[in-house]
């Protein structure tokens, strides 16, 4: 891997081992500004695509997998170089890493947004290298960007509501809405409001909430914590944490490496653009380079 050093008793096994309508896609903000409900309507039928055919994941099957995937970078800024890491199914792996390292970058390889230059992407055992990124969230896969990238002109429920626009998704769609707002209750007092009249931490609900109102298998969410109040931050992490014992797969990066080594199985730890650590998320909490480098010792 690069280099990279195994921290406790691995379990990787490299053998073995959008992102809705627009808004999920990380446009949001530019498409949104002007648009009416009824072109956002019609948008929804344009871009549909018909649910895949999957059959559930076994639990602690390896669910995503990276092979020294590299991503090419502008000058100045920094890639990712040969990235390989293993996501098995039912669990919560957490990347953390100091601003810059690359991690984000990462993220959105793996959900489409940005094409790799080297190695392998595959999920639940399917190449996804030239996948669309309007089809990964039929497959199962959604991505919360950084800052949520929300439909600011459109209500609560509307975004919830733009979640799930594949046609498969529709039947059940109000049921699954009462499910994800009682996950995050003040999205129920709001529903009527405008998404950009909502706080930082209401939004980052939201945004996770618009991801998982199609049941996908696996949830990528990008710093959901970033410039919010450490009572917030613990409800986020409370909501993670039931997620996953409702059998969603979790890959979290976060700049709180504390709380996310704690709610993590597994952790990674990226530093100028490669996994220079990776190992079991609580024996990572006790190691003295990490302690050292996040979380603040």
């Amino acid at each position: 891997m690069h280099g990279a050093r195994l921290c406790g008793e691995s379990l990787v096994d490299l053998e073995q081992v959008e992102v809705g309508v627009l808004g999920l896609l990380g446009l949001a903000d530019q498409a949104v500004a002007g648009a009416d409900r009824a072109s956002l309507s019609a948008l929804m039928v344009g871009r549909s695509i018909a649910p895949s055919k999957r059959t559930p994941q076994v639990p602690g099957a390896p669910m995503l997998v990276l092979d020294r995937v590299s991503v090419a970078a502008p000058a100045g800024q920094v890639g990712v170089q040969e990235a390989s890491l293993v996501v098995h199914a039912g669990e919560v792996v957490a990347i953390v890493g100091a601003n810059g390292a690359g991690k984000s970058t990462l993220l959105s390889c793996i959900a489409g947004l940005v094409r790799p230059s080297a190695g392998q992407i595959r999920f639940r055992g399917e190449d996804i290298l030239r996948r669309p990124a309007h089809r990964l969230p039929g497959d199962g896969l959604a991505l919360v960007p950084e800052g949520g990238r929300l439909f600011p002109f459109l209500s609560v429920r509307e975004n919830l509501q733009l979640g799930a626009y594949a046609p498969g998704a529709r039947p059940g769609l109000v049921a699954r809405m009462a499910e994800v707002m009682a996950i995050f209750p003040v999205l129920q007092e709001r529903g009527d409001q405008m998404a950009g009249k909502l706080s930082g931490g209401q939004k980052q609900m939201l945004a996770v909430s618009r991801a998982i109102v199609e049941p996908r298998e696996l949830l990528i969410v990008d710093e959901p914590s970033k410039g919010l109040a450490p009572a917030i931050i613990n409800n986020m992490i409370d909501a993670f944490a039931e997620l996953k014992a409702q059998g969603v797969t979790i890959l979290l990066v976060e700049q709180n490496a504390n709380r996310a080594l704690q709610l993590a199985d597994r952790g990674y730890v990226m530093e100028s653009g490669l996994i220079s650590m990776f190992g079991d998320a609580k024996v990572m909490l006790n190691d003295p380079k990490v302690r050292a480098a996040y979380l603040g010792e």
